[in-house]
């Protein structure tokens, strides 16, 4: 695919697709890593996640070692795998095709879909709810149907329109969404932070192992584990010869730099006041309104609006170059324009029809996470073990020294999803409950025990992925490393 742009209204639309990126098209700095990253994880709903961190019955400063500990190292997962996209200069799951093998990336590769188009969905819906609840909040509606319309159409226009135009726009997008968040979010901390009862705070009792670790795993499959199959989409055009160091410190720094403020946060608000962290459970967005001013309530609209549209455009993007990883004959541009029709219809669903269906769809999500985190595994792994370049031409043919399958790699997945599965629990929906289904066998309390909450599973699943590999990756790689080219001229 040719590598041009089209132009209109003064904006240019990517044309590249899941091609790799040529030399005279790569540019920027590492550091310009920084706004993607931060613009999508400054969302007031890291506040909430400190709620959801207090309710495993921890302390002040068990949840925030957590916290702390669990976005880190979840974001240094995408630091990583930026680095593949810096090499590779292709989207994430192409060179995934390297670990896996042309034919065999496709499961790893739809489920990534899955998974995007999915919190896609979460987000815009998130986006309608929180505006109803303000508005309501301010008398301009009762936060009926037409104050969600509202939220609904600009969500889904910043959204579809950002993944539609492509690479430079987000870049752009995502650097005013930076600057305004940033302003605002201090903003709301700034009012809210008398709700803080440091007596309260540190008074709050110890939880167990069993607790802290489930809390840890919360924060990073809520967090940087979540993003994990999309860091290289965002390095690929960068000049292979940027600095590593650079790739991995600002990829990491810049999605774990505001969910730490405001994760912790967030914690010291939940211990401050069992009734708020109550109200978070059931509206995580919606419940932060009472702690301001009404006069604050337009402000923190737009900063939740513009922090749920920072998460949501990278997906969409990712989204895209994922479908047409999976051989959709379609331009990126109309790729994301296909994920984008099918966000809205499960927005408008979730938002105007369904009674109960943000929760169970959430389950959903978590459930398809298991084999990403066993996917990532292997991706890591796999990365580790690589010293030369890519050979770009060969990605895309199943004939080259990637091959069709790489059996080990795919079987990695499914022990890692089988045995990840089984050491998690999902309550979000009860067509869910079958999950948990090795807690008693391996002596861990059963589905009712204190290991049930503490999601294992996903431990378990990144584990088998990257230990697996480095086991068993080493003489693939070096083989293909290895290997002239193979794949027909």
């Amino acid at each position: 695919m040719s590598a041009t742009t089209e132009t209109g209204g003064g904006l240019a639309v990517e044309q590249n697709g899941i091609n790799v990126i040529q030399e005279s098209e790569r540019k920027g700095r590492p550091s310009n890593l920084f706004w993607p990253w931060f613009g999508a994880n400054v969302s007031v709903l890291a506040i909430s996640y400190g709620s959801f961190i207090v309710g495993f019955g921890v302390s002040f400063w068990q949840a925030t070692i957590a916290a702390l500990v669990g976005i880190v190292l979840s974001f240094a997962l995408c630091g990583v795998v930026a680095l593949a996209g810096k090499r590779g200069s292709a989207p994430t799951m192409v060179l995934s095709r390297a670990a896996f093998g042309v034919t065999g990336n496709a499961l790893p590769t739809f489920l990534s879909w899955v998974l995007l188009v999915g919190w896609e969905t979460v987000l815009v819906s998130l986006s309608s709810l929180a505006t109803a609840t303000v508005f309501s909040e301010l008398g301009w509606g009762s936060g009926g149907d037409a104050t969600k319309v509202l939220g609904f159409v600009i969500t889904a226009v910043l959204v579809v329109a950002a993944g539609v135009l492509g690479f430079d726009v987000i870049m752009r997008l995502q650097a005013w969404i930076t600057i305004a968040t940033i302003v605002l979010t201090i903003g709301f901390i700034a009012l809210t932070l008398d709700e803080v009862h440091w007596s309260k705070v540190s008074g709050a009792s110890g939880g167990s192992a069993q607790a802290f670790i489930g809390a840890l795993a919360l924060v990073a499959t809520g967090f940087g584990v979540g993003w994990v199959n999309t860091a290289a989409d965002y390095s690929r055009y960068l000049p292979r010869g940027s600095s590593g160091r650079g790739v991995f410190g600002w990829t990491t720094f810049g999605g774990a730099a505001a969910p730490i403020v405001l994760t912790v946060f967030g914690i010291m608000l939940a211990l401050s006041s069992g009734k708020l962290s109550t109200a978070i459970a059931g509206d995580p967005i919606g419940a932060l309104t009472t702690l301001l001013p009404t006069w604050y309530l337009v402000p923190f609209i737009v900063v939740a609006v513009l922090g749920l549209v920072g998460g949501a455009v990278l997906d969409i993007y990712s989204s895209g170059l994922a479908l047409l990883t999976l051989g959709v004959k379609v331009r990126r541009p109309v790729a994301a324009g296909i994920d984008g029709v099918i966000m809205c219809i499960g927005a408008i669903y979730a938002v105007f029809i369904a009674d109960n269906f943000i929760y169970p769809f959430e389950g959903f999500l978590i459930t398809v996470g298991v084999p990403i985190a066993a996917w990532a595994g292997v991706f890591v792994a796999d990365l580790l073990h690589r010293h030369e370049p890519y050979a770009d031409a060969e990605l895309y043919d199943a004939r080259g020294r990637y091959g069709a399958v790489h059996l080990p790699g795919v079987l990695l997945v499914v022990v890692g999803t089988v045995l990840g599965w089984g050491l998690v629990t999902n309550t979000f929906a009860g067509w869910l409950d079958w999950q948990g289904y090795l807690l008693g066998p391996f002596g861990l309390g059963g589905k009712g025990g204190s290991w049930a909450y503490a999601n294992l599973g996903v431990f378990v699943a990144f584990v088998v992925g990257f230990v697996g590999w480095l086991l068993l990756g080493r003489s693939t790689v070096r083989r293909q490393e290895a290997a002239t080219s193979a794949a027909p001229t």
